[in-house]
């Protein structure tokens, strides 16, 4: 089932409404790009953000039981990276009417190094997308990744940046 901004928007009204205090929320992946319009839906409901905000988050969503995945990670964590501690500066609002949530898209230059990490098919296309719509260049990539703390083997993390840098902007540094 894949999710567009309208569905998305309506399933976050849901949790503002189930929330008694307020909470900051920061769209990562898929998530973001629906809401930044970059691409016209997700499959799944991704969300990184402060610790307490996420703890919140994960009650609403445990009790609204909202009938497709939702996964949320603390601090900036995204999959098996943790993005640098100005994630939450650099993210970009999203205008919005909620009572409770303070919403929030990551910068497209984390969403692509967040995607670096697992890097399957959809990755590499939403990469393209955000390298295209931000006009990202290859240092600004290599210098965040650079940046990005990776559980799991840091060798292949690396690797994936080389490839995607390769692949977008061919062997020479801009």
């Amino acid at each position: 089932m894949s999710l567009d901004k309208r569905r998305l928007t309506d399933f976050l009204e849901e949790i503002d409404r189930a929330l008694s205090k307020n909470i900051t929320l920061v769209a990562a992946g898929g998530t973001a790009m629906t809401l930044l319009d970059v691409k016209p839906s997700t499959i799944d409901v991704d969300f990184t953000g402060p610790a307490e905000s996420i703890s919140e988050l994960n009650v609403a969503v445990d009790r609204l039981q909202p009938g497709f995945r939702v996964d949320s990670w603390s601090d900036g964590m995204v999959f098996s990276q943790t993005l640098p501690d100005d994630y939450l500066r650099k993210s970009i609002p999203i205008i919005t009417k909620y009572r409770h949530i303070e919403l929030r898209a990551m910068n497209p230059l984390d969403i692509v190094v967040t995607k670096i990490g697992r890097l399957d098919k959809r990755d590499w296309e939403d990469i393209e997308h955000c390298i295209g719509r931000f006009k990202l260049t290859r240092s600004q990539i290599k210098n965040r990744a650079a940046q990005v703390e990776y559980v799991g083997n840091e060798e292949v993390y690396r690797s994936n940046v080389e490839s995607v840098l390769a692949r977008f902007f061919g062997d020479k540094p801009n």
